[in-house]
Formats: C-alpha cells, structure tokens, sequence
C-alpha cells in the first residue's frame, strides 16, 4: 500500500514546535523560495531586483534564511553570512515600494502554488514576509556601507517578530 502526505493532512497551528516545521523544514522551504523565484521572474516590475544577476544557488540560500528566521537551523549565518550581509544587498536602491507590494504578492502565490494554504501558518507565513520586505530589508534605502555590521536575523513564531 502507497501512502502519501499531503500539506492539508496536518494540524499546522501554534502546537507546532515552529513555524520552519509546520512549513515543511528545509524541503518545505525550498519548494516555497522555488516558487516564490519562479513567480518574481515572471512579474515585470520585480524581475528587476534579479537584472543584474544572482547567486547560482539563490534558491538554496534564500530557503536557508527563511529557515532560521522562521527558527529552523543556523544554516544561512553559518555558511553565507549575518543579517547585515542580507541587508546590504537589499540596500542603497531607494524606496520602492511597489516592487514590494509586487513581491509580496507573488509570495503569496507561491504559497497557494505548494499548498502552504492551512491557517494559521498561511498568515503567519505571509505576516513574516511582508514585514522582512516591507521592514527589514528597507531601512537603508540610501547606501549599503549604511548597514551596521553584525546585525543577526530576526526570528519569527507563531506569535510575530521575537525581540
């Protein structure tokens, strides 16, 4: 007999020990960060961001940092860097804030596309991002030597951005 398991088959809520867990781990996350590529390369305005290049494993290390801000392993500030790292990439491009609104669409998206749809980690998942693209990674719109050095990523549960 075949079993399979699907994302709906699961109790997603806060009993959960995380939310990098309730998403699938690393596997979850790579699927999501795939998707969420897939769908910011197609949108015109968004596509932008990538014009000048990206990191052949952008897929790869973009799940590595969902996961530990979503409290999964250290993976990201082990092996690539610390928040300030992620923050200067993002920085020193000025406002832009429909190219945000834009992504966090397509982040939206990506989540129906691999089936992360179950409440409340849907929202929790949303919640996070729109807060990274909207707050973390903005608030140096002007030059990336602006971004402090030693910066940590910010952890997200259940219950929002954890001091």
């Amino acid at each position: 007999m075949v079993c399979c398991i699907r994302f709906d088959d699961f109790d997603w809520g806060p009993d959960m020990e995380s939310v990098y867990e309730a998403a699938g781990g690393s596997e979850g996350l790579i699927r999501l960060a795939a998707a969420w590529h897939s769908r910011v390369m197609a949108d015109e305005i968004v596509s932008h961001a990538f014009s000048h290049g990206f990191h052949p494993q952008h897929t790869e290390r973009l799940a590595a940092y969902w996961a530990e801000a979503l409290g999964g392993p250290t993976t990201y500030s082990d092996t690539y860097g610390d928040e300030s790292s992620v923050v200067r990439i993002h920085s020193g491009n000025g406002p832009h804030e429909e190219m945000d609104r834009r992504a966090i669409t397509c982040f939206d998206q990506a989540l129906q596309d691999v089936g992360l749809v179950a409440e409340p980690l849907r929202q929790v998942l949303y919640d996070y991002f729109a807060w990274a693209t909207t707050v973390s990674m903005t608030q140096y719109t002007g030059a990336a030597d602006d971004v402090p050095l030693g910066l940590r990523i910010p952890r997200w549960s259940w219950d929002g951005l954890q001091s």
